[in-house]
C-alpha cells in the first residue's frame, strides 16, 4: 500500500514539473518586442537658449561724399546724442567743387542776361516790323536755353554747398556706438560704412534657435527672458521677428525678442537666456482639449492599415497586444508627432508588421522608458 501511494505522489510530482516546463517553453516562445513607454509630459519640452541684449534699430553710418578722415570724436561704447559730430573728412575737394559751382552760376547768369537783352531788343524790332518772326524765334530760343542753363548751374551749386555739409558725420538720434570700422587718415568712399549706431531707446534680446525647434515659436508668442548680470531676474518678452532663413554654417534661426518692460540696469551687450516651451507649437495647430498631448515616435512604430495609422499597445498585465488608431503629423524624415496615446502606454516601436492582435509578447531589457524630448 505504501508503495502504491508513493508511486501516485511521484507521478503527480512529475506532472507538475511537466506543466511548469511547458509554461516556461510557452513564455520563451512569445515574441520579444522593443517598446517605448509614453510620457506626455515630454510633449511640453522646454529649452533655455543663450542670447544677447541688442537695440532694435542699428544704423550703419557712412559719409555721403568721399575723402580722407581728419578726426574721429567717438569710441566704441560711447553714448551720443542726436546732432553730435562723430567724424569729419577733408573737405577741401568738396569746397573746391562748391566754388566751381558758384562760378558756373555766375557764368550762366551772364549768359542769361545777354540773352534777355537780345530778346528785348529784337522784340522791339519785331514790333516795328523791322525783322521777321523767324529771327525773333531764334532769340527766344537762345533766351530759353540760357534760362535752363542758369537753373542747372544753380542746382549744381546747391548740391556743392550741401556736399560741404556732408563732410561732417552727424548722429541722427541718441544711441550707443557699437563698432567703429574706420580710422583717422583712412580714405573712404561715399557710402562706405565707418561706424554703427545703436539706438538705446528700444532694447531686445537676440537668440539663435536650432532648426528642429523652429516650429515651437510664433510671432507674438510670450517667452520668459532672464539676465545673468541682473541675478537672472525674469521678465516677459514677446517674439517680434523670426528670420526666414537659417544660418548657412550653424543651421540656426535668428529670433528677436522684444522687451515691453525691460528691467532697470539693462544695457546693450548683456547676456540673456530665453526659455522656449514646445507646447506652444502644439497649441497653435491642435484644439485646446488636445493641446500638448502629443509624443514623438519613430516612423517604424506606425502600423498602417488602409488610411488608418495605428500603433501596437502592450497590456502591462496580460502582456498582450492591441491596435490603437492614432493621428499622425510629419515631424521629420525619421520621426513623427503622434496624438491619441495616453500617459504610461507601452508602444511597440520596431517589427510592427510581424505582430497580431492578442499576441503575448516579452519586452526587451533595454526598453526606452522615456519619451524623446524635441
Amino acid at each position: 500500500m505504501k508503495r502504491f501511494i508513493s508511486s501516485i505522489l511521484c507521478l503527480l510530482f512529475l506532472a507538475v514539473l511537466a506543466g511548469c516546463g511547458s509554461e516556461e517553453v510557452a513564455t520563451e516562445n512569445n515574441p520579444l518586442v522593443k517598446t517605448k513607454t509614453i510620457s506626455l509630459s515630454a510633449g511640453a519640452s522646454e529649452g533655455n537658449y543663450p542670447g544677447a541684449v541688442k537695440g532694435r534699430y542699428e544704423t550703419t553710418m557712412s559719409f555721403q561724399v568721399g575723402g580722407r578722415i581728419l578726426q574721429r570724436y567717438v569710441q566704441a561704447g560711447d553714448y551720443v546724442h542726436a546732432g553730435d559730430v562723430l567724424m569729419t573728412i577733408d573737405s577741401r575737394d568738396v569746397v573746391q567743387q562748391a566754388m566751381q559751382g558758384e562760378a558756373q552760376v555766375a557764368a550762366a547768369k551772364a549768359q542769361l542776361e545777354l540773352a534777355r537783352s537780345n530778346l528785348n531788343r529784337y522784340s522791339s524790332l519785331y514790333a516795328q516790323e523791322a525783322i521777321s518772326e523767324s529771327v525773333l524765334e531764334q532769340y527766344q530760343t537762345s533766351f530759353d536755353a540760357a534760362q535752363a542753363g542758369y537753373n542747372q548751374a544753380v542746382a549744381i551749386a546747391k548740391q556743392g554747398k550741401n556736399a560741404v555739409g556732408y563732410s561732417k558725420l552727424i548722429a541722427a538720434s541718441d544711441g550707443v556706438i557699437s563698432s567703429v570700422t574706420a580710422e583717422v587718415g583712412q580714405v573712404v568712399g561715399a557710402g562706405q560704412p565707418v561706424l554703427t549706431l545703436v539706438q538705446s531707446q528700444e532694447l531686445e534680446v537676440e537668440i539663435n534657435l536650432p532648426e528642429n525647434r523652429i516650429g515651437d515659436v510664433t510671432r507674438g508668442q510670450s517667452v520668459e527672458v532672464s539676465f545673468w548680470s541682473l541675478n537672472n531676474q525674469p521678465v516677459t518678452g514677446i517674439i517680434r521677428e523670426i528670420y526666414p532663413m537659417a544660418d548657412t554654417v550653424a543651421r540656426t534661426y535668428k529670433i528677436r525678442i522684444a522687451l515691453p518692460n525691460p528691467p532697470k540696469g539693462l544695457h546693450l551687450g548683456m547676456t540673456a537666456s530665453a526659455k522656449i516651451t514646445g507646447s506652444n507649437a502644439a497649441e497653435k495647430d491642435q484644439p485646446k482639449s488636445n493641446a500638448g498631448d502629443f509624443v514623438i515616435l519613430p516612423m517604424a512604430a506606425i502600423y498602417q492599415t488602409d488610411d488608418n495609422p495605428s500603433v501596437w499597445v502592450v497590456d502591462s498585465n496580460a502582456m498582450t497586444l492591441s491596435l490603437r488608431e492614432v493621428q499622425v503629423e510629419d515631424f521629420d524624415q525619421n520621426q513623427l508627432k503622434v496624438h491619441g496615446l495616453n500617459d504610461g502606454d507601452i508602444v511597440v516601436v520596431a517589427g510592427v508588421h510581424k505582430l497580431h492582435e492578442g499576441t503575448k509578447v516579452r519586452l526587451t531589457n533595454d526598453d526606452d522608458d522615456k519619451e524623446d524630448k524635441h
